[in-house]
């Protein structure tokens, strides 16, 4: 389905007023322009409409001036050496670049889409996957749908300090890792701070994505680091710390559908391992018949083994449907951009859900709930 060009401007205001702003100078920036600037906005109408987000097109844009690293734009990009801030040249050069290359830049939006690799969400799913495994009992098996490259398959393996007000450091994870996260971790009033195990014991690990990413190909590893915003390095670090560490020990990965495949991942774990399914900002690539028709499948799947599932994802109206009774989870007028952690699990015919914690979009902070 083609996506209008008014439709593409809103994507992009919304993108610079709420996602960007306050985390990403330069994309608030030049979504802010490219929202009034008909020529480059149209770029994204070569995507298929649920991809068709702004940051595909920064993406594509990214890995354009990956292959012309000595290119005068690179300046203003830290992901790439640059040392420039913000001016008055900013603009000008980055439309400048992306009309030119008009045709390849469309080329790139119409065959990729913005795909997860934010390792330090992991930081955000890993105390409700602990929650999990200490229900479970056993060693778990881990499915991820949407996993692009599956590096959040690898959280037992990171190691995590969360900053807390109440008590200061908790430090968790593996002690030998090179790989370290760290997360705020914040307290609703009321809300109790969780009990964060030390280690979480994972036997199983499988990935399902309709493009799972093979790091080994050096040209989709380049374009997982062109969707990490180019004004923050410290991202494209941790990525390349997480992928090396998988490279080591690479998780099995299939290609599927997130619903018609969702069961034969399922059985690449033993039904004698508990199985917990992860999702991490999935669900908004999802219409809303289809977000009913995973959490269905979910459901039928939990109908033969034990099954929990913690998702991590943007605000949905039909995610209320699976976290009943539970606060106002929708975006907040003038606040940063969250997600919401939730647990699930099925008991026969019945839904034991909990919205555990609203997160911020890159695993930076969290402000836990229950």
């Amino acid at each position: 389905m083609a996506v209008t060009l008014d439709e593409i401007r809103q994507r992009l205001r919304r993108f610079a007023e709420v996602e960007a702003a306050g985390e990403s100078p330069l994309y608030e920036h030049l979504a802010r322009r490219a929202a009034e600037d008909d020529e480059v906005a149209s770029l994204l109408t070569a995507a298929e409409d649920r991809f068709a987000h702004p940051t595909l097109l920064f993406a594509a844009a990214h890995r354009a001036l990956q292959a012309e690293p000595f290119h005068e734009l690179v300046n203003y990009y830290p992901s790439m050496g640059g040392s420039y801030g913000l001016d008055s040249g900013t603009w000008p050069l980055f439309r400048s670049f992306v009309v030119e290359r008009a045709e390849k830049i469309r080329a790139l939006v119409a065959t990729r889409t913005t795909q997860t690799n934010e390792v330090r969400r992991a930081a955000l799913l890993y105390p409700a996957v602990a929650l999990a495994a200490k229900q479970a009992g056993v060693p778990i098996g881990l499915l991820e749908v949407g996993c692009s490259a599956g590096l959040l398959l690898n959280l037992d393996r990171y190691a995590y300090r969360y900053q807390t007000e109440q008590s200061g450091q908790v430090v968790v994870g593996p002690t030998k890792t090179p790989l370290g996260l760290h997360c705020a971790l914040e307290l609703q009033p009321g809300a109790m701070l969780p009990t964060i195990p030390k280690k979480i014991t994972v036997a199983e690990r499988v990935g399902l994505d309709r493009a799972p990413v093979d790091l080994a190909d050096e040209e989709a590893a380049a374009w997982l680091e062109a969707c990490i915003w180019a004004d923050q390095p410290e991202r494209q670090r941790l990525f390349s710390t997480a992928a090396a560490l998988q490279r080591k020990s690479p998780p099995r990965l299939v290609e599927g559908d997130a619903i018609d495949d969702l069961a034969a991942a399922a059985e690449l774990i033993p039904v004698s391992v508990p199985l917990v399914v992860i999702t991490s900002h999935v669900l908004a690539y999802l219409s809303a018949p289809q977000r009913k028709e995973f959490v269905a499948a979910l459901a039928a799947l939990a109908a033969t083994r034990p099954l929990w599932w913690v998702s991590d994802d943007s605000y949905q109206g039909s995610l209320v449907e699976v976290l009943p009774d539970r606060v106002d989870l929708a975006p907040v007028p003038g606040q940063p951009a969250f997600s919401t952690l939730g647990l699930t699990r099925w008991d026969g015919p019945h839904v034991l859900s909990v919205a555990l914690a609203r997160t911020a979009m890159h695993g930076e902070r969290m402000v836990w709930l229950a």
